[in-house]
């Protein structure tokens, strides 16, 4: 793809900026304390910019526009989550995270349930996290190949590279002040990208005709088993088109995974007071399903105007004739770069351009942060305290988070086609089946649960995920691991009432 000196301008100087907050924020480190949490003196818009910072990544943004290309409003799902996972977290978690004295969602556990508990614990979350990871390689990739002449490996390398500059100076610092300025740039990028589809569309009247016009009755709808108009209408504009229990599971996954995950758990940590990270957390809770809509809006616009390269060998083995004038797309994950390089103008294209990219940076660099803390804090000082005690902790979390960018890039160049949703979607569902019950656990029912079960809580709970994610179900494998956490967590309270909970402390 052509991009012109002011696409280019644009976007090296929106990198820029994000490079010099990095830099900037890493002054601000003086101790692994201050790396971690920021030292615990952030106000609500630093909270709130190292939540939505992660939380507002390559699948909020990228990710949501390609599910809608293919599904329309149900892509709205992970937006949405996150929104009231992020009102929960305020109203239900905040402060009791922060009065626990702890410094890691496992620790939690680790107080009541012992440290076998939290290793086991710490591995599966790191899993679930490192997904996540991978997601946002996968979504940085897309959009360079698209935007340069790079191949996969060397976008993936490129990539991993900012996410290293985001972080690793900084910490949660970085995390907060790149996130900060990477709300001001996407809000003013989904607002131009909505008004944008509705001056072309001629509103949503216009975009869904559009997509009648390409899909209804013709070669390229019946290979994507869409035939007629109502079955056009129920694909894009239900909210759960993918099937109730797979589109309210994606919801929940998104809901329990941000309680559950470490990196919007340091966020909280890193208020100054306990108002301050309230604040944070419901400043994220409103402003981040709007970047959804708008996301949804570019996807179905797109779906009227693009062509596949799967849709394409389709129609061509079966000989029929590939409709004109449309853009064609190697992977659908290009869909929001395409319109944003095809329909705004070039200089603001280039600031999009970089916005998105640093936005799906700072969400692969926050998640490795997370990781990191869990790892180094709950299964390497441990198991060998001469880091903490020779002051390496530090350099043992930077180290770490290279180490996890990496992999991941590696991991991302093996599967570059895969739907990214998905990847954000398991990743989710995964945390809340390790870490919610014995968390809640850990905070509201102490001395209640005897170890032996919220252990088995930690093994069984993911496993089953990963088992109903294999056998393709129907509806979002969550369901499964959170029922089977829940008969665990239960049989152990009723256990605990029969006799004194015994604490599995290892």
């Amino acid at each position: 793809m052509h991009l012109s000196l002011f696409h280019i301008i644009g976007l090296l100087a929106t990198i820029l900026l994000i490079i010099s907050i990095g830099v900037y924020s890493g002054r601000k480190v003086k101790s692994a304390a201050d790396f971690a949490s920021g030292g615990s003196k952030a106000g609500p818009w630093i909270v709130c910019g190292a939540i939505m910072g992660t939380l507002v990544s390559g699948q909020a943004t990228i990710g949501t526009a390609q599910l809608a290309f293919s599904y329309g409003l149900s892509a709205w799902w992970f937006t949405l989550g996150s929104g009231i996972g992020c009102l929960i977290l305020a109203l239900g978690f905040a402060t009791s995270y922060r009065e626990s004295g702890c410094s890691t969602l496992l620790q939690i556990v680790s107080k009541e349930y012992g440290g076998r508990a939290e290793r086991l614990g710490s591995i599966f979350c790191s899993v679930g996290i490192f997904i996540s990871v991978v997601a946002q390689v996968l979504s940085a990739t897309a959009l360079l190949i698209t935007i340069t002449p790079m191949g996969h490996l060397t976008a993936a390398i490129f990539s991993i590279a900012l996410m290293a500059v985001y972080v690793i100076f900084g910490g949660m610092w970085g995390a907060g002040l790149g996130g900060v300025a990477k709300l001001v740039l996407l809000y003013g990028a989904s607002i131009l990208g909505g008004v944008l589809v509705f001056g072309l569309s001629g509103g949503l009247g216009g975009l869904m005709d559009s997509i009648r016009t390409l899909l209804e009755g013709t070669a390229l709808g019946a290979f994507n088993g869409l035939t007629d108009e109502v079955g056009i209408g129920e694909r894009y504009t239900s909210l759960v088109a993918r099937g109730v229990g797979k589109d309210i599971g994606s919801c929940v996954s998104l809901l329990l995974g941000v309680l559950s995950t470490q990196t919007y758990a340091q966020a909280i940590w890193s208020g100054k007071t306990h108002r301050a990270a309230k604040k944070g957390a419901l400043l994220s809770a409103f402003l981040i399903p709007p970047i959804g809509i708008a996301c949804i809006l570019i996807g179905l616009y797109m779906r009227g105007q693009c062509i596949t390269a799967d849709e394409i060998a389709a129609l061509t083995a079966a000989g029929q004739a590939i409709p004109e004038g449309l853009i064609r797309l190697e992977s659908t994950s290009q869909v929001f770069p395409m319109f944003v390089v095809h329909y705004m103008p070039d200089l603001v294209g280039g600031i999009v351009l970089g916005t998105l990219f640093i936005t799906v940076v700072g969400g692969g660099s926050g998640l490795a942060l997370g990781m990191a803390s869990i790892l180094v804090t709950d299964i390497f000082q441990p198991r060998w305290p001469g880091i903490k005690a020779s002051g390496k902790t530090l350099l043992v979390s930077r180290s770490t988070i290279m180490v996890i960018l990496v992999v991941a890039a590696g991991v991302a160049v093996l599967v570059p086609g895969a739907m990214i949703n998905d990847f954000g979607f398991l990743s989710m569902g995964l945390r809340g089946a390790v870490v919610f019950l014995p968390m809640c656990g850990g905070l509201w029912l102490k001395g209640k649960i005897p170890g032996r079960y919220a252990l088995a809580s930690i093994i069984a709970g993911p496993i089953a995920v990963l088992a109903g994610k294999f056998l393709a179900l129907s509806f979002d494998p969550l369901f499964v691991g959170m029922a089977v956490c829940l008969v665990i967590m239960a049989a152990g309270y009723v256990a605990g009432r029969a006799g004194k909970p015994n604490k599995t402390v290892v």
